[in-house]
C-alpha cells in the first residue's frame, strides 16, 4: 500500500489543508481522498503541484508499506427482517 503524508508535511510547514487546496488549485475533495487513502491513483501534475507547494520531493510525500488496504465492509441494503 502506498501512503501519502500530506498531514505530516503540512504540519512541518505550519500550513492548513485549506491553504494547500488554494495554493495548488487541487480540490478539497481530491486532497481528502489522497489523505484518507481513498484515491485510486495520482497523476504527475497533481504530484508536482503538491511537491511544489510543500517544498518536497515525491519520496517525502509518498511511501510504500507492506500493509494491505483494510477490507471494505458493505452495509446490508435490504429492508427485510431476519427471523
Amino acid at each position: 500500500m502506498i501512503q501519502i503524508h500530506i498531514d505530516k508535511l503540512l504540519g512541518e510547514h505550519g500550513r492548513s489543508f485549506y491553504w494547500l487546496s488554494k495554493e495548488t488549485g487541487i480540490s478539497h475533495t481530491t486532497l481528502w481522498r489522497l489523505k484518507k487513502g481513498k484515491a485510486l491513483g495520482i497523476n504527475f501534475e497533481t504530484l508536482e503541484k503538491l511537491c511544489g507547494a510543500l517544498a518536497c520531493q515525491p519520496g517525502d510525500l509518498l511511501t510504500m508499506t507492506t500493509n494491505k488496504r483494510p477490507a471494505k465492509h458493505r452495509a446490508r441494503k435490504s429492508g427485510r427482517k431476519l427471523g
